[in-house]
């Protein structure tokens, strides 16, 4: 599939110390091989050593160097390791020209290429069976709500534009959201704690052309991201699992650059129980002014509050509400408006 064209931060500069550790670090067949690979998405040390045919000490000698010179970044996910190009640095930007530069008809990177491709149509027959899985009682927990067409439009008409900024998704599940959302940054990021549901998540964005959006495993209480790293936080059908919802929704607006918004989706108060003993949810719903109030708590302004309908004005048993909050350092507070999105 067609990759989508992405933005990468080019340097207009570079130390003679960062070239030179850049081009040692890059000059070498393996690592110029990796630099390839990792410019199409992220990979983990196991894809590297199925596709390059080498083993996985050797591989990780190679990326270990990589990663100090600054070309590559690592993540983890429980007890993999995941690596791409370190899009945040001249470092990164730098082995992302590199990779531009190579001949894409060169019979060793067709090859390459190749065998990613296969590694992928792996993870996609991966995540089928998993849904083939759970589709009974997935199905039946969407039937009780509005389309997902139509809160993916609430959604999408919230986030507005975008911006060359970053967004970040929390709780991403099958990476959903970040299909919608990801094309309309510069930068996109999708956090869960369940490796299985990222490994979901990869096959999905892969197969939609957007295999260089992150993602990470990570504590939705704890990110691992430097405070103020993100124009747009987006938690969608997330809270109701939480014991401390309050607290998710300060720890992701402190991720908020000023100016930066918070898009909430959840259901709005029920009386459902099933959903506790069955479902695992731990929340029936939320208020409008529960919202609102984490919302101030947590220094934003509530300047969107929706309960999404159908054109027919239909909503499902499970009323689904979304709410926008806006960072206070740069916008004044507008006044919430309550209004029913109708979508066809």
């Amino acid at each position: 599939m067609r990759q989508r064209a992405r933005r990468v931060r080019q340097p207009t500069t570079l130390s003679s110390d960062v070239l030179l550790a850049s081009l040692r670090a890059a000059g070498e067949e393996t690592r110029l091989r990796i630099l390839a690979l990792l410019s199409e998405g992220e990979l983990s040390v196991s894809d590297l050593t199925d596709i390059l045919g080498q083993s996985q000490p050797r591989i990780s000698r190679h990326l270990k160097l990589l990663t100090e010179a600054g070309l590559v970044r690592r993540s983890r996910e429980g007890a993999w390791a995941f690596f791409r190009l370190d899009e945040t640095g001249p470092g990164g930007a730098f082995a992302a020209s590199l990779a531009a530069w190579l001949d894409r008809g060169d019979p060793v990177l067709a090859a390459d290429r190749e065998r990613l491709a296969a590694v992928r149509a792996t993870r996609a027959e991966a995540a089928q069976s998993y849904f083939a899985s759970v589709a009974r009682d997935w199905d039946r927990l969407r039937g009780l709500h509005v389309p997902d067409h139509a809160v993916e439009a609430a959604v999408e008409d919230a986030v507005g534009e975008g911006s060359p900024g970053a967004m970040l998704d929390l709780g991403t599940g099958t990476g959903r959201m970040l299909e919608k959302i990801a094309p309309k940054f510069g930068r996109a990021v999708g956090v869960d704690a369940n490796h299985a549901m990222l490994a979901v998540a990869r096959a999905n964005l892969e197969q939609a052309g957007l295999s260089r959006v992150e993602l990470r495993q990570g504590d939705i209480y704890a990110l691992p991201f430097a405070r103020g790293s993100f124009d747009l936080v987006v938690i969608h059908q997330v809270l109701h699992f939480l014991d401390d919802p309050g607290r998710a929704v300060r720890e992701a607006a402190a991720m908020l650059a000023p100016g930066g918004r918070l898009v909430v989706v959840d259901f709005a108060p029920h009386e459902m129980e099933f959903l506790r003993s069955e479902h695992a949810h731990r929340r029936l719903g939320f208020s409008r002014q529960q919202i609102a109030g984490w919302f101030a708590e947590a220094g934003l302004a509530c300047d969107l509050a929706r309960e999404i309908t159908l054109a027919d004005g239909g909503s499902g048993q499970l009323p689904v509400m979304l709410w926008r909050g806006r960072d206070r350092r740069i916008q004044a507070d507008p006044p919430v408006r309550a209004v029913n999105l109708e979508v066809a």
